[in-house]
């Protein structure tokens, strides 16, 4: 099994896990252009860096189907779920857009590696 779109996006997700750990105000700022706020948004930045080193180790490293899918579908409901609940608090529609087009790209994104890699494998079991 190669699953290599889904394999590529956890490697994807595994860099951003690494940055938000190292540099967690790039969250505050994006949402915020108050520096207290900022600060607030830190912690979770690093829970979500944690997070998807995790979810990314089993994407990138998972040796069944089954192991890789379960990942992906977890990034992806992690995804529209950090999208639901940062626009909310976004202050202004131009924010909440960018937080809504980030987490929502990297969702489709998501979803269409997974979408491709089962047909793929689909197909390579057929024959």
């Amino acid at each position: 099994m190669s699953y290599s779109l889904s394999r590529l996006m956890s490697t994807a997700t595994a860099s951003y896990g690494v940055y938000a750990l190292a540099q967690p105000r790039h969250l505050g700022r994006a949402i915020s252009k108050n520096p207290k706020e900022q600060a607030d948004y830190d912690v979770l930045a690093q829970t979500y860096g944690a997070r998807d080193l995790t979810v990314s180790a089993l994407g990138l490293f998972g040796r069944s189907d089954r192991t890789v899918t379960a990942a992906m579908v977890t990034r992806i409901v992690c995804d529209i779920s950090d999208g639901l609940i940062l626009s909310v608090k976004a202050h202004d529609d131009e924010t909440r857009n960018k937080v809504l087009g980030v987490t929502m790209g990297w969702a489709t994104l998501n979803t269409l590696a997974l979408v491709i890699d089962r047909r793929n494998a689909r197909k390579a079991h057929l024959i």
